[in-house]
């Protein structure tokens, strides 16, 4: 992992006193809300419906058992207990005193941790895929460039009052776990034939209320020219990106209104100024980052095949967990372990302090003191030996962090909704569990198979709904919560925006609704191997309208 060196504490650091005296006059009334709004902004602290919030950086989703421990703490001392985990890869805690969080992000420093750039028009924290530098299907690490990137980005003089907030998501493996073709930057990192490691660039991809899937730039960039080619394309949007309306204030705006030719024409001009400047980046430097990231020395631990193999046999429980909680390891004796934070009924992405520091004790008896946090609002233990997994699952039951649930219906993402946020029209968190509720039963989740939920609470889409295979929109029409479902979307490498399947459904309505969906996929799917989204999108939209709607779909 990534260690601060004597700059970033002094400057972290002094980040916390520059706030504490801006809240300090915010607090006296030298400060009104106006005013304090941008500083408070750059510090991560949101005003939210009942009050202040405070999001926390988890750069490329990776943090120690130490940091999480801290989190732990905070979430008892200053907070209600709990924190909430999000689709960046970051933490929210929903109610600290305004008056307690300069102390708060004192103790993150002492971590290394701090809430900078975590909100405002800037580049947001940078996320990765959650299971980079242990997946066995990555060709590399790509966190080193996600921290290279972290650190040209912090407080960048020219980037820090762009158009619209901007960011970015970097995956080291044909399989996209990062969701790269919805952000404004996506960068897949890849070898070509000579073996040297580059990225394909894609830009302009996005949710909101206008979702558009990102566009290729670039099939190869070589490393040494990330972050040259990345001021180039930053460059073009803070100089072309409207700032006249926000809605349309995002680089896929720019892409689609300026057209991808002319944009990309516009951003090799400006790359060819900069290309050989001091951002090219020297292979000592992407060394001493990489190194920082060096995989553990894991010993061999032959025996875990058996016992997995025999626990499996014997304890059904433990078998669905490990089928859909554990992914394959670059060592043949370790694996990728996904805690769920979806157990049924509950709020997903929530965790309480006791969970944390559970997970914190867990990650340093058996995945080398670090966790993940994935964008899909799980954690997860990178390298955990196959030998200690029926001991780990025993202690995540007691935990009640041993739901078998990864990538099942009702492992669903969703946004706080309107439970919290000011911006939304409609609850998330209720359908979310509702929904959780009424599939349940770890039989029929695995009858169903690979389905993903996503709910957000406005079209601002914080739920990640239009990727969603069932997507979940809560909009509001003369003071009553509708939700609009979608079909079809997702965010994977091939990523697609689901399609909006018609009128919306009551809150008391919208869970029979997808239960209708989901009985409409299992009659119509051509076998059980064929999942809801290969059904989707072999058959289109029209079966599963006539269901929701009745024969008056076909007319629509």
């Amino acid at each position: 992992m990534y260690r601060y060196d004597e700059f970033d504490r002094e400057f972290v650091f002094a980040r916390v006193e520059q706030f504490r005296d801006q809240v300090a006059r915010r607090l006296s009334g030298e400060l009104s809300e106006d005013h304090f709004k941008p500083l408070r902004l750059m510090n991560g602290v949101y005003l939210q419906l009942h009050a202040y919030m405070l999001r926390i950086a988890i750069p490329y989703g990776t943090l120690s058992s130490r940091q999480m421990r801290k989190l732990a703490h905070i979430a008892r001392v200053y907070d209600r207990g709990y924190g909430h985990f999000t689709t960046r890869q970051n933490l929210q805690f929903n109610w600290p005193k305004l008056t307690d969080i300069p102390a708060i992000l004192e103790e993150l420093a002492e971590v290394e941790m701090h809430a900078i750039q975590t909100s405002g028009n800037c580049i947001r924290n940078v996320t990765a895929d959650h299971f980079a530098g242990a997946a066995r299907d990555e060709v590399a690490d790509p966190r080193p460039y996600a921290e290279i990137l972290r650190q040209w980005s912090s407080l960048h003089p020219e980037f820090s009052y762009l158009p619209r907030k901007f960011k970015i998501a970097v995956t080291g493996a044909e399989a996209d776990r990062a969701a790269i073709q919805v952000h404004d930057i996506g960068l897949h990192l890849k070898e070509n034939e000579q073996g040297q490691r580059g990225f394909a660039v894609y830009i302009g991809g996005g949710q909101g209320r206008t979702p558009m899937i990102a566009k290729k730039v670039r099939d190869f960039l070589p490393e040494a020219d990330l972050l040259t080619y990345i001021t180039a394309i930053v460059r073009v949007y803070n100089l072309h990106g409207r700032r006249d309306n926000k809605y349309k204030a995002r680089i896929k705006i720019l892409v689609h209104e300026t057209g991808l030719e002319d944009l990309q024409a516009q951003i090799e001009a400006e790359w060819q100024v900069i290309k050989d400047s001091d951002l090219k980046l020297p292979e000592a430097d992407i060394a001493a980052i990489n190194a920082y990231f060096a995989a553990p020395d894991l010993p061999e631990r032959a025996e875990g095949h058996g016992l997995v193999a025999a626990t499996r046999k014997n304890d059904a429980g433990f078998a669905s967990w490990f089928s859909r909680n554990v992914t394959p390891h670059k060592h043949p004796d370790y694996g990728v372990v996904t805690i769920s934070l979806k157990a049924i009924g509950e709020i997903p992405g929530d965790a309480s302090a006791d969970q944390m520091d559970i997970v914190a004790d867990l990650a340093e008896h058996y995945s080398q003191a670090e966790i993940r946090v994935s964008h899909e609002q799980n954690l997860v233990l990178p390298h955990v030996a196959l030998a200690d997994l029926p001991v780990l699952y025993a202690q995540l039951q007691q935990a009640g962090l041993a739901t078998a649930n990864a990538g099942l219906i009702t492992d669903i993402i969703a946004c706080p909704g309107l439970d919290y946020c000011a911006l939304a029209n409609a609850r998330s968190i209720p359908v979310a569990q509702r929904i959780s509720e009424r599939f349940g039963s770890q039989a029929r989740q695995e009858e169903i198979g690979d389905l993903k939920i996503k709910i957000s609470g406005c079209i601002n889409a914080c739920g990640h709904h239009h990727v969603g295979h069932i997507g979940i929109l809560g909009v509001e029409k003369k003071g009553e919560e509708l939700y609009q479902i979608t079909l079809g979307g997702s965010g994977d490498e091939q990523t697609s925006i689901g399609d909006i399947t018609g009128r919306g459904f009551s809150s008391e309505d919208v869970v029979d609704a997808i239960e209708t969906v989901v009985n409409t996929y299992l009659t119509i799917r051509s076998a059980p191997q064929e999942s809801f989204l290969e059904t989707y999108r072999r058959l289109g939209a029209q079966p599963f309208k006539t269901a929701l709607y009745g024969e008056a779909a076909h007319a629509a």
